[in-house]
């Protein structure tokens, strides 16, 4: 069965309705917030709402583990603010959920991105600067972590 990749837009509303699935799961209520938040795509609570969390979801398709960031995420961090990173599979399979305090999101992609900036490229051209900043975690390191959510 050949896999159709969806629209950036489908994906990325198929992520959050993904990620909201499994915060419910998990004893978590969340909202997803309308299509005009500009930085926050969920808000979610504990039953007891002693925990708020700010939640930005982005999603990749075809099991990949990188994902693109705007450059606001270098500096969009707070003690309640989490990215959970989906990649997407086949229709048949869960998708993966990579849960990251955005401290560790704005720290890393901003080391990332300046050792880029300085590094070469193919040709042995110098890099120009851009907006998009990248996030991976190739290794899993936060596969599935939703124990950081707590």
């Amino acid at each position: 069965m050949t896999i159709e990749k969806l629209s950036k837009g489908l994906s990325g509303i198929a992520g959050e309705y993904f990620v909201a699935g499994e915060l419910s799961r998990r004893g978590i209520m969340a909202s997803i917030t309308l299509r005009n938040s500009e930085s926050i795509d969920i808000h979610a609570s504990t039953k007891d709402g002693k925990h708020l969390l700010a939640i930005q979801v982005k999603t990749n398709q075809l099991g990949k583990r990188v994902w693109a960031l705007g450059a606001k995420s270098q500096t969009m961090q707070a003690d309640q603010l989490f990215y959970i990173f989906v990649s997407l599979k086949g229709l048949e399979e869960r998708p993966e959920y990579f849960i990251v305090p955005s401290k560790i999101v704005a720290t890393r992609i901003n080391t990332e991105y300046t050792k880029w900036l300085i590094t070469p490229g193919k040709k042995g051209q110098k890099h120009n600067d851009n907006s998009i900043r990248n996030f991976s975690d190739k290794t899993g390191e936060f596969l599935e972590r939703w124990d950081l959510l707590k």
